[in-house]
């Protein structure tokens, strides 16, 4: 018996000698896989990782990041049979994370991260109700790890960024928040995000770059300040010739903000390299900044993107501005075949793809003329596109809709030019013909009047706007405008 035990006992010791602590040591390898993987250099990355993972065998940051490089191309190229390879690596990753100590605030951390980035894949691969679960995980993990560490600062960014989105959440869907136990406001969220971004502690600096992503895209698409956001962009002189995720980001954002040509320019004069990881979603952003510009190449992206894009977001809007494209140059037959893979291919789960369908499915095409006036206006060609408004006269057109687009172009036009009081002017106009009708031009003017007013600080108008805003119904863009106007009422509310 006492051989017996002697042996367990020897047998423990061996086992406690043997089990080494494991550790999230973002040593400065780490820190070089960490930049080329978020710069899309990510066989570079692997590269890093690999080596990290064979001389300290013990450290887990390597398998952290090796989420990173599963998820940009998930998210971005949406292949399915490349999801349904990687897809297990969630909970062998997560499975690692907890053979650290639960004394680091990389411990809960890594793990909240991991959930928030398959949540947005998950989005991607239309497993929505997961995707909802999964961002609640990661939400609830965040607050925990910010309630025993609340001076790590990475804490801040990723719960910043998801109250300031949930603080935009329609009232319509308010109440899946709340099941869900996960609140948030537009200030609350943005201070999160602003007090990370000027922090100086170590770990605020080794995510510094992740986090000018989170923050341009709150600053535009939900606080609605494109102003600062390029004045942010210019002060950081991000670089976009060897950062290809950076130049990915600039892209879209002038797409969004009527800056094609400084879109065009960024994509254009990226380093031409093989490090790159091949990105489907280069090619829808660089044929719809070509198309604003009318160019005559734009077809030649929007096709490649439709050829090779495995996924479903975006590609019915590739195809209608395929559609646009070859009717503008005449060629029927052609707009006909892309209009008609519309109908089969794609999903609908932005507000773009739902209005291709729609207008796929009506049959009608728009007027050629005001086609082309709104292409220059979305690039940013805003003197061109007047100079070619101002040609016609509302009256000129049969069609009630095209005389209420041509209040609305004009609208924006003087809007974009600074030109306030006639943009206040044409919008009235088509608030009061068009609050009833399918078409999204009413409920855009009177989000529109409501920049202007909160510009203005008529805190009265600006609410009334919004509200307008969200008080119109079944008109295209409705999800997309709604979360506009809730968030302008956040900010003009001061919540």
């Amino acid at each position: 018996m006492r051989i017996i035990f002697s042996f367990v006992l020897l047998l423990g010791i061996g086992l406690t000698v043997n089990a080494r602590q494991k550790v999230y040591d973002f040593n400065s390898r780490c820190e070089q896989a960490y930049e080329a993987i978020m710069q899309l250099r990510l066989n570079a990355g692997k590269a890093l990782l690999e080596a990290e993972k064979k001389e300290n065998p013990d450290n887990l940051i390597p398998y952290f990041l090796d989420n990173y490089v599963d998820f940009f191309p998930l998210f971005f190229n949406e292949d399915a049979a490349e999801y349904s390879k990687r897809r297990g690596m969630r909970s062998v990753r997560l499975d690692k994370m907890e053979e650290g100590s639960p004394d680091s605030p990389y411990y809960l951390y890594t793990q909240a991260a991991i959930k928030f980035q398959w949540a947005m894949v998950k989005i991607k691969f239309n497993e929505k109700w997961d995707a909802t679960w999964e961002i609640r995980k990661a939400y609830a993990t965040l607050k925990e790890n910010q309630r025993r560490f609340p001076d790590f600062m990475p804490n801040k960014l990723l719960l910043g960024a998801m109250q300031t989105v949930f603080g935009t959440i329609p009232e319509g869907y308010k109440w899946i928040t709340n099941i869900l136990g996960m609140k948030g406001s537009i200030k609350d969220g943005m201070g999160n995000v602003n007090a990370f971004i000027e922090s100086n502690a170590p770990e605020a600096k080794l995510f510094r770059e992740e986090s000018y992503y989170y923050y341009c895209y709150l600053m535009l698409f939900i606080v609605n300040k494109p102003e600062d956001t390029w004045a942010f962009l210019q002060r950081k002189q991000l670089d976009t010739k060897n950062n290809y995720l950076f130049a990915l980001m600039v892209a879209n954002l002038s797409l969004n903000n009527q800056k094609a040509a400084t879109g065009l320019k960024v994509l254009q004069e990226i380093n031409d390299s093989a490090q790159f990881t091949d990105i489907q979603y280069y090619n829808y952003v660089m044929g719809l900044l070509k198309l604003t510009r009318l160019d005559s190449d734009a077809h030649v992206y929007l096709e490649r993107f439709v050829n090779n894009f495995k996924g479903r977001f975006y590609l019915k809007e590739c195809l209608q501005r395929l559609s646009w494209y070859y009717y503008l140059e005449g060629n029927q037959a052609a707009a006909n075949k892309y209009r008609a893979m519309i109908l089969e291919r794609g999903g609908l789960d932005t507000d773009a793809d739902k209005q291709a369908l729609k207008e796929a499915q009506s049959g009608k095409w728009p007027n050629p003329f005001l086609l082309k006036v709104r292409l220059l206006s979305d690039g940013g060609y805003f003197s061109e596109a007047l100079k070619l408004l101002l040609t016609r006269k509302a009256a000129d057109f049969a069609e009630l809709s095209d005389k209420l687009e041509y209040a609305y172009r004009l609208g924006r036009i003087y809007d974009e030019s600074g030109l306030d009081d006639k943009a206040i002017a044409m919008y009235d106009v088509t608030v009061k013909v068009g609050r009833n009708r399918p078409e999204y031009y009413a409920a855009r003017a009177s989000l529109q009047m409501g920049y202007i007013y909160e510009k203005r600080n008529d805190k009265t108008k600006a609410i009334q706007c919004y509200q307008q805003c969200l008080d119109m119904k079944g008109h295209d863009y409705k999800n997309s405008l709604d979360q506009r106007a809730k968030a302008g009422l956040q900010r003009v509310n001061g919540t």
